[in-house]
Protein backbone atom coordinates (compact mmCIF):
# COMPACT_ATOMS: atom_id res chain seq x y z
CA UNK A 1 0.00 0.00 0.00
CA UNK A 2 1.18 3.53 -0.81
CA UNK A 3 1.10 5.23 2.59
CA UNK A 4 0.67 8.81 3.71
CA UNK A 5 3.66 11.17 3.56
CA UNK A 6 4.81 11.61 7.17
CA UNK A 7 7.07 14.52 6.20
CA UNK A 8 3.92 16.55 5.46
CA UNK A 9 1.92 15.42 8.48
CA UNK A 10 0.95 17.83 11.28
CA UNK A 11 3.47 16.19 13.64
CA UNK A 12 6.29 15.87 11.11
CA UNK A 13 9.63 16.15 12.92
CA UNK A 14 8.24 15.07 16.31
CA UNK A 15 9.87 11.97 17.78
CA UNK A 16 8.25 9.87 20.53
CA UNK A 17 10.00 7.33 22.74
CA UNK A 18 7.14 4.94 23.38
CA UNK A 19 7.30 2.58 26.38
CA UNK A 20 3.58 1.74 26.25
CA UNK A 21 2.09 -1.72 25.82
CA UNK A 22 -1.27 -3.55 25.75
CA UNK A 23 -4.09 -1.47 24.18
CA UNK A 24 -4.67 1.94 25.76
CA UNK A 25 -1.13 3.31 25.57
CA UNK A 26 -0.35 2.02 22.06
CA UNK A 27 -3.65 3.39 20.74
CA UNK A 28 -2.63 6.86 21.88
CA UNK A 29 0.75 6.70 20.15
CA UNK A 30 -0.94 5.14 17.10
CA UNK A 31 -2.99 8.32 16.66
CA UNK A 32 0.16 10.43 17.03
CA UNK A 33 1.98 8.23 14.52
CA UNK A 34 -0.90 8.68 12.08
CA UNK A 35 -0.40 12.44 12.45
CA UNK A 36 3.18 12.06 11.26
CA UNK A 37 5.19 11.65 14.47
CA UNK A 38 8.07 9.19 14.45
CA UNK A 39 7.15 6.71 17.18
CA UNK A 40 9.90 4.40 18.44
CA UNK A 41 8.27 1.54 20.30
CA UNK A 42 10.68 0.30 22.96
CA UNK A 43 9.93 -3.33 23.79
CA UNK A 44 11.71 -6.51 24.82
CA UNK A 45 11.57 -10.27 24.51
CA UNK A 46 12.11 -10.30 28.28
CA UNK A 47 8.73 -8.54 28.70
CA UNK A 48 6.70 -8.92 25.55
CA UNK A 49 3.85 -6.58 24.81
CA UNK A 50 1.04 -9.07 25.43
CA UNK A 51 -0.84 -7.68 22.43
CA UNK A 52 1.73 -9.66 20.42
CA UNK A 53 0.56 -12.95 21.90
CA UNK A 54 -2.86 -12.63 23.51
CA UNK A 55 -6.12 -10.69 23.59
CA UNK A 56 -7.52 -10.45 27.11
CA UNK A 57 -11.04 -10.80 25.69
CA UNK A 58 -10.50 -13.27 22.83
CA UNK A 59 -7.62 -15.42 24.07
CA UNK A 60 -4.37 -16.41 22.40
CA UNK A 61 -3.56 -14.98 19.00
CA UNK A 62 -2.61 -17.29 16.18
CA UNK A 63 0.99 -17.64 15.06
CA UNK A 64 4.09 -16.13 16.62
CA UNK A 65 4.97 -12.81 18.19
CA UNK A 66 5.06 -11.08 14.80
CA UNK A 67 1.69 -12.43 13.65
CA UNK A 68 -0.84 -10.81 15.96
CA UNK A 69 -3.61 -8.88 14.18
CA UNK A 70 -4.35 -7.04 17.45
CA UNK A 71 -0.77 -5.80 17.70
CA UNK A 72 -0.81 -4.81 14.04
CA UNK A 73 -3.99 -2.77 14.42
CA UNK A 74 -2.55 -0.86 17.41
CA UNK A 75 0.98 -0.24 16.18
CA UNK A 76 0.74 0.89 12.57
CA UNK A 77 3.44 3.34 11.40
CA UNK A 78 5.68 2.67 14.41
CA UNK A 79 9.28 1.49 14.64
CA UNK A 80 10.39 -1.28 17.02
CA UNK A 81 13.54 -1.21 19.12
CA UNK A 82 14.27 -4.03 21.54
CA UNK A 83 15.86 -2.94 24.81
CA UNK A 84 16.23 -5.21 27.82
CA UNK A 85 15.74 -2.54 30.46
CA UNK A 86 16.98 -4.92 33.13
CA UNK A 87 20.49 -4.03 31.94
CA UNK A 88 22.21 -0.71 32.56
CA UNK A 89 23.46 -0.66 28.96
CA UNK A 90 19.87 -0.72 27.69
CA UNK A 91 18.76 1.93 30.14
CA UNK A 92 21.60 4.15 28.93
CA UNK A 93 20.44 3.66 25.33
CA UNK A 94 16.91 4.59 26.42
CA UNK A 95 18.20 7.86 27.89
CA UNK A 96 20.10 8.62 24.69
CA UNK A 97 16.91 8.09 22.69
CA UNK A 98 15.01 10.42 25.01
CA UNK A 99 17.75 13.03 24.53
CA UNK A 100 16.85 13.21 20.82
CA UNK A 101 13.08 12.88 21.32
CA UNK A 102 10.28 15.33 22.05
CA UNK A 103 7.88 13.08 23.95
CA UNK A 104 8.06 10.01 26.19
CA UNK A 105 4.97 7.87 26.78
CA UNK A 106 4.49 4.98 29.18
CA UNK A 107 1.61 3.09 30.84
CA UNK A 108 3.49 1.17 33.50
CA UNK A 109 2.60 1.27 37.17
CA UNK A 110 3.79 4.51 38.86
CA UNK A 111 7.35 4.15 40.15
CA UNK A 112 8.51 1.44 37.73
CA UNK A 113 10.42 3.81 35.45
CA UNK A 114 11.76 5.76 38.44
CA UNK A 115 13.34 2.60 39.84
CA UNK A 116 15.12 2.09 36.52
CA UNK A 117 16.45 5.62 36.47
CA UNK A 118 14.00 6.57 33.71
CA UNK A 119 11.54 8.68 35.68
CA UNK A 120 10.59 12.22 34.72
CA UNK A 121 13.30 13.90 36.77
CA UNK A 122 15.91 11.48 35.39
CA UNK A 123 14.85 12.20 31.83
CA UNK A 124 14.70 15.96 32.39
CA UNK A 125 18.40 15.73 33.21
CA UNK A 126 19.10 14.56 29.65
CA UNK A 127 16.34 16.58 27.91
CA UNK A 128 15.13 19.57 30.00
CA UNK A 129 12.14 20.30 27.73
CA UNK A 130 10.94 16.70 27.43
CA UNK A 131 7.21 15.98 27.53
CA UNK A 132 6.41 12.83 29.49
CA UNK A 133 3.01 11.18 29.72
CA UNK A 134 2.53 8.43 32.28
CA UNK A 135 -0.83 6.68 31.99
CA UNK A 136 -1.86 4.40 34.84
CA UNK A 137 -4.99 2.87 36.34
CA UNK A 138 -5.81 5.59 38.87
CA UNK A 139 -3.01 8.12 38.54
CA UNK A 140 0.44 8.51 40.08
CA UNK A 141 -0.77 10.03 43.38
CA UNK A 142 -3.27 9.00 46.04
CA UNK A 143 -3.66 5.92 48.25
CA UNK A 144 -4.58 3.64 45.33
CA UNK A 145 -1.79 4.78 43.00
CA UNK A 146 -0.05 1.40 42.91
CA UNK A 147 -3.18 -0.48 41.83
CA UNK A 148 -2.96 -2.16 38.46
CA UNK A 149 -5.84 -2.44 36.06
CA UNK A 150 -7.13 -3.07 32.56
CA UNK A 151 -10.08 -1.62 30.69
CA UNK A 152 -12.83 -3.43 32.66
CA UNK A 153 -11.22 -2.17 35.88
CA UNK A 154 -11.08 1.43 34.66
CA UNK A 155 -14.70 1.26 33.59
CA UNK A 156 -15.90 -0.22 36.87
CA UNK A 157 -14.01 2.20 39.11
CA UNK A 158 -15.05 5.22 37.05
CA UNK A 159 -18.75 4.59 37.62
CA UNK A 160 -19.61 4.27 33.94
CA UNK A 161 -20.34 0.53 34.21
CA UNK A 162 -23.09 1.09 36.76
CA UNK A 163 -24.54 3.66 34.38
CA UNK A 164 -24.48 1.33 31.34
CA UNK A 165 -27.05 -1.34 30.50
CA UNK A 166 -30.73 -2.07 31.00
CA UNK A 167 -32.62 -1.19 34.19
CA UNK A 168 -33.63 -4.78 34.93
CA UNK A 169 -30.23 -6.32 34.21
CA UNK A 170 -26.74 -6.27 35.71
CA UNK A 171 -24.31 -3.47 34.83
CA UNK A 172 -22.70 -3.93 31.41
CA UNK A 173 -19.02 -4.88 31.26
CA UNK A 174 -17.01 -2.46 29.11
CA UNK A 175 -13.61 -3.49 27.78
CA UNK A 176 -11.66 -2.64 24.61
CA UNK A 177 -13.63 0.51 23.84
CA UNK A 178 -12.48 1.89 27.20
CA UNK A 179 -8.83 1.40 26.24
CA UNK A 180 -9.40 3.28 23.00
CA UNK A 181 -11.00 6.20 24.82
CA UNK A 182 -8.07 6.36 27.24
CA UNK A 183 -5.64 6.23 24.33
CA UNK A 184 -7.44 9.04 22.51
CA UNK A 185 -7.33 11.18 25.66
CA UNK A 186 -3.60 10.47 26.01
CA UNK A 187 -2.99 11.61 22.44
CA UNK A 188 -5.02 14.77 23.09
CA UNK A 189 -2.98 15.52 26.22
CA UNK A 190 0.28 15.12 24.31
CA UNK A 191 -0.97 17.46 21.58
CA UNK A 192 -1.87 20.06 24.22
CA UNK A 193 1.62 19.72 25.75
CA UNK A 194 3.27 20.09 22.34
CA UNK A 195 1.23 23.24 21.74
CA UNK A 196 2.32 24.61 25.12
CA UNK A 197 5.95 23.78 24.34
CA UNK A 198 5.70 25.50 20.95
CA UNK A 199 4.53 28.70 22.68
CA UNK A 200 6.76 28.62 25.78
CA UNK A 201 9.61 26.18 25.20
CA UNK A 202 8.57 24.31 28.35
CA UNK A 203 8.15 20.55 28.68
CA UNK A 204 5.41 18.85 30.68
CA UNK A 205 4.80 15.91 32.99
CA UNK A 206 1.34 14.48 32.30
CA UNK A 207 -0.14 12.19 34.96
CA UNK A 208 -3.10 10.52 33.24
CA UNK A 209 -5.56 8.40 35.23
CA UNK A 210 -7.38 5.93 33.00
CA UNK A 211 -10.21 5.73 35.53
CA UNK A 212 -10.63 9.51 35.60
CA UNK A 213 -10.73 9.60 31.80
CA UNK A 214 -13.87 7.48 31.90
CA UNK A 215 -15.39 9.46 34.79
CA UNK A 216 -14.87 12.67 32.81
CA UNK A 217 -17.01 11.25 30.01
CA UNK A 218 -20.13 10.96 32.17
CA UNK A 219 -20.41 14.53 33.39
CA UNK A 220 -24.21 14.52 33.18
CA UNK A 221 -24.30 11.79 35.85
CA UNK A 222 -22.25 13.91 38.25
CA UNK A 223 -24.43 16.93 37.55
CA UNK A 224 -27.59 14.90 38.16
CA UNK A 225 -26.30 13.91 41.59
CA UNK A 226 -24.71 17.21 42.60
CA UNK A 227 -27.62 19.39 41.48
CA UNK A 228 -30.63 17.13 42.02
CA UNK A 229 -29.42 14.56 44.57
CA UNK A 230 -30.32 11.69 42.22
CA UNK A 231 -28.10 8.82 41.16
CA UNK A 232 -28.80 8.10 37.48
CA UNK A 233 -30.06 4.61 36.72
CA UNK A 234 -29.45 2.39 33.71
CA UNK A 235 -31.88 3.18 30.92
CA UNK A 236 -30.75 0.92 28.09
CA UNK A 237 -31.23 2.65 24.73
CA UNK A 238 -33.75 5.17 25.96
CA UNK A 239 -33.20 8.91 26.09
CA UNK A 240 -34.06 11.43 28.77
CA UNK A 241 -36.37 13.38 26.47
CA UNK A 242 -36.84 11.73 23.06
CA UNK A 243 -39.38 9.00 22.37
CA UNK A 244 -39.43 6.71 20.55
CA UNK A 245 -35.70 6.21 20.99
CA UNK A 246 -34.23 2.73 20.73
CA UNK A 247 -33.28 -0.33 18.70
CA UNK A 248 -36.04 -2.33 17.00
CA UNK A 249 -36.06 -5.88 15.63
CA UNK A 250 -36.53 -6.45 11.91
CA UNK A 251 -36.74 -9.51 9.68
CA UNK A 252 -33.59 -11.37 8.69
CA UNK A 253 -29.99 -10.70 9.64
CA UNK A 254 -28.65 -8.27 10.63
CA UNK A 255 -32.09 -7.58 11.94
CA UNK A 256 -32.00 -4.40 13.98
CA UNK A 257 -32.45 -0.70 13.30
CA UNK A 258 -32.26 2.37 15.52
CA UNK A 259 -34.89 5.12 15.55
CA UNK A 260 -34.67 8.45 17.39
CA UNK A 261 -37.56 10.92 17.14
CA UNK A 262 -36.56 14.34 18.45
CA UNK A 263 -39.31 16.77 17.41
CA UNK A 264 -42.88 17.06 16.23
CA UNK A 265 -41.96 17.05 12.52
CA UNK A 266 -40.16 13.73 12.93
CA UNK A 267 -43.06 12.35 14.95
CA UNK A 268 -45.51 13.32 12.19
CA UNK A 269 -43.21 11.64 9.65
CA UNK A 270 -43.11 8.46 11.73
CA UNK A 271 -46.90 8.37 11.97
CA UNK A 272 -47.21 8.80 8.21
CA UNK A 273 -44.94 5.81 7.58
CA UNK A 274 -46.39 3.44 10.18
CA UNK A 275 -50.02 4.36 9.45
CA UNK A 276 -51.06 2.87 12.78
CA UNK A 277 -54.24 4.40 14.25
CA UNK A 278 -53.00 3.73 17.78
CA UNK A 279 -50.41 6.47 17.33
CA UNK A 280 -53.22 9.02 17.31
CA UNK A 281 -54.12 8.13 20.89
CA UNK A 282 -54.00 10.89 23.51
CA UNK A 283 -51.22 8.87 25.21
CA UNK A 284 -48.91 10.07 22.41
CA UNK A 285 -50.27 13.61 22.00
CA UNK A 286 -47.00 15.36 22.93
CA UNK A 287 -43.33 14.70 23.72
CA UNK A 288 -43.96 14.23 27.46
CA UNK A 289 -46.87 11.85 26.89
CA UNK A 290 -44.82 9.79 24.44
CA UNK A 291 -41.93 9.67 26.87
CA UNK A 292 -44.19 8.50 29.71
CA UNK A 293 -45.72 5.76 27.54
CA UNK A 294 -42.59 4.37 25.93
CA UNK A 295 -43.37 0.72 26.64
CA UNK A 296 -46.57 0.87 24.63
CA UNK A 297 -44.95 3.08 21.96
CA UNK A 298 -42.02 0.69 21.53
CA UNK A 299 -44.46 -2.19 21.10
CA UNK A 300 -46.25 -0.39 18.27
CA UNK A 301 -43.03 0.61 16.49
CA UNK A 302 -41.54 -2.85 16.95
CA UNK A 303 -44.66 -4.46 15.51
CA UNK A 304 -44.09 -2.51 12.28
CA UNK A 305 -40.34 -3.12 12.04
CA UNK A 306 -40.65 -6.87 12.66
CA UNK A 307 -42.68 -7.20 9.45
CA UNK A 308 -39.88 -5.69 7.31
CA UNK A 309 -36.21 -6.12 6.57
CA UNK A 310 -33.80 -3.60 8.07
CA UNK A 311 -33.05 -2.15 4.63
CA UNK A 312 -36.72 -1.64 3.78
CA UNK A 313 -37.56 -0.13 7.17
CA UNK A 314 -34.61 2.29 7.14
CA UNK A 315 -35.25 3.36 3.55
CA UNK A 316 -38.90 4.15 4.14
CA UNK A 317 -38.23 5.97 7.41
CA UNK A 318 -35.35 8.03 6.07
CA UNK A 319 -37.26 9.03 2.95
CA UNK A 320 -40.02 10.38 5.17
CA UNK A 321 -37.58 12.33 7.36
CA UNK A 322 -37.37 9.99 10.36
CA UNK A 323 -33.87 9.58 11.85
CA UNK A 324 -33.21 5.85 11.42
CA UNK A 325 -30.15 3.73 10.70
CA UNK A 326 -29.32 0.02 10.50
CA UNK A 327 -27.42 -1.51 13.40
CA UNK A 328 -24.28 -2.76 11.66
CA UNK A 329 -22.36 -5.93 12.33
CA UNK A 330 -18.65 -6.00 11.58
CA UNK A 331 -19.34 -7.62 8.21
CA UNK A 332 -22.05 -5.19 7.10
CA UNK A 333 -20.02 -2.20 8.29
CA UNK A 334 -17.03 -3.31 6.21
CA UNK A 335 -19.28 -3.60 3.15
CA UNK A 336 -21.12 -0.31 3.71
CA UNK A 337 -20.76 1.98 0.65
CA UNK A 338 -20.23 5.12 2.76
CA UNK A 339 -17.54 3.45 4.86
CA UNK A 340 -15.78 2.30 1.68
CA UNK A 341 -16.05 5.71 0.02
CA UNK A 342 -14.55 7.42 3.08
CA UNK A 343 -11.64 4.98 3.17
CA UNK A 344 -12.17 4.16 6.83
CA UNK A 345 -10.89 0.64 6.22
CA UNK A 346 -7.58 0.55 4.41
CA UNK A 347 -5.34 -2.21 3.14
CA UNK A 348 -1.85 -2.62 4.51
CA UNK A 349 0.75 -5.26 3.63
CA UNK A 350 2.28 -6.97 6.65
CA UNK A 351 5.41 -9.11 6.14
CA UNK A 352 3.97 -11.98 8.19
CA UNK A 353 0.19 -11.51 8.08
CA UNK A 354 -0.01 -10.54 4.43
CA UNK A 355 -2.61 -8.06 3.25
CA UNK A 356 -4.80 -6.81 6.09
CA UNK A 357 -7.74 -4.44 6.40
CA UNK A 358 -7.08 -1.92 9.17
CA UNK A 359 -8.96 1.09 10.53
CA UNK A 360 -7.55 4.39 9.33
CA UNK A 361 -7.70 7.73 11.17
CA UNK A 362 -11.16 9.29 11.60
CA UNK A 363 -9.94 12.63 10.20
CA UNK A 364 -8.67 13.79 6.85
CA UNK A 365 -5.46 15.82 7.16
CA UNK A 366 -2.76 16.36 4.59
CA UNK A 367 0.15 14.00 5.23
CA UNK A 368 -1.70 12.08 7.95
CA UNK A 369 -2.71 8.44 7.68
CA UNK A 370 -1.32 4.93 7.43
CA UNK A 371 2.17 4.55 6.01
CA UNK A 372 3.08 0.99 6.91
CA UNK A 373 2.11 -2.06 8.93
CA UNK A 374 3.16 -2.66 12.52
CA UNK A 375 6.85 -3.46 13.06
CA UNK A 376 8.35 -6.87 13.59
CA UNK A 377 9.96 -7.22 17.01
CA UNK A 378 13.28 -5.39 16.88
CA UNK A 379 12.85 -4.61 13.19
CA UNK A 380 14.37 -1.14 13.50
CA UNK A 381 17.25 -1.80 15.89
CA UNK A 382 19.83 -0.96 13.24
CA UNK A 383 18.03 2.19 12.17
CA UNK A 384 17.53 3.59 15.67
CA UNK A 385 20.92 2.64 17.06
CA UNK A 386 22.93 3.31 13.91
CA UNK A 387 21.21 6.17 12.09
CA UNK A 388 19.59 8.05 14.97
CA UNK A 389 22.15 7.47 17.74
CA UNK A 390 25.20 7.01 15.52
CA UNK A 391 26.46 3.81 17.13
CA UNK A 392 29.02 1.78 15.21
CA UNK A 393 28.28 -1.76 14.12
CA UNK A 394 30.86 -3.01 16.60
CA UNK A 395 29.07 -1.22 19.45
CA UNK A 396 25.70 -2.62 18.36
CA UNK A 397 27.13 -6.12 18.29
CA UNK A 398 28.64 -5.60 21.76
CA UNK A 399 25.21 -4.57 23.08
CA UNK A 400 23.68 -7.68 21.53
CA UNK A 401 26.25 -9.92 23.22
CA UNK A 402 25.54 -8.20 26.54
CA UNK A 403 21.81 -9.03 26.17
CA UNK A 404 20.99 -5.31 26.17
CA UNK A 405 19.00 -5.68 22.93
CA UNK A 406 17.13 -8.79 23.95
Amino acid sequence: MEGADASRGPLAGIRIADFTWAWAGPHGTLLLAMLGAEVIKIESRARLDHARVISLMLGDTRGGIDESPFFNDLNLNKRSLTLNLKTEEARDIARRIVAVSDVVTANMRPGVLDRMGLGYEDLRAVKPDIIMLLSSAVGATGPERLNTGYAPTFAAMSGVVDYTGYPDEAPTLLSGSVDLRVGAMAAFAVLAALHHKQRTGEGQYIDLSSTEVMSAMMGEAFLEYSMNGRVPERTGNRDGAMAPHGCYRCQGEPGWISIAVGNEAEWAALRSVLEDPELGDDAFAGPLERWKNQDRLDEIVGRWTRERSADEAVTRLQQAGVPAMPVHTGATLAADPHVRERGILQKVEHPKLGERLVVGPPWKLEGAGIRRASPLLGEHNQYVLGEILGLSQEEIERLEKADALK
